[in-house]
């Protein structure tokens, strides 16, 4: 797949990053030769793999889920800038 300079400052503009221009050289050449890499991974034959997740054995160690009491409300808000009710208040994100 082609990563052109130009294709990475679209990219860029979609996700608010401000780049310079020599950043976007770089990261066209980089993302190609990631791109370049996954081709040639799914040039391989992988049909007598089985698939697994990871390569060594793991079993998770979980601990038993207890029921305890939980902070009070207003032990939790105590250092809260902004507090609506019995919730912590958070300003506004969407434009």
């Amino acid at each position: 797949m082609n990563i052109t300079k130009e294709t990475v400052e679209y990219v860029s503009h979609l996700a608010r990053i401000n780049l310079r221009d020599k950043e976007l050289e770089v990261l066209a050449v980089q993302l190609k030769d990631i791109l370049d890499f996954i081709d040639k991974l799914n040039s391989l034959d992988v049909t007598d793999i089985s698939p697994t997740s990871h390569i060594l054995a793991l079993n998770n160690v979980l601990r038993e889920d207890s029921l305890r009491e939980s902070l009070p409300c207003e032990k939790a808000l105590t250092n809260a800038p902004l507090k609506k009710d019995k919730f912590f208040g958070v300003p506004k994100v969407i434009e």
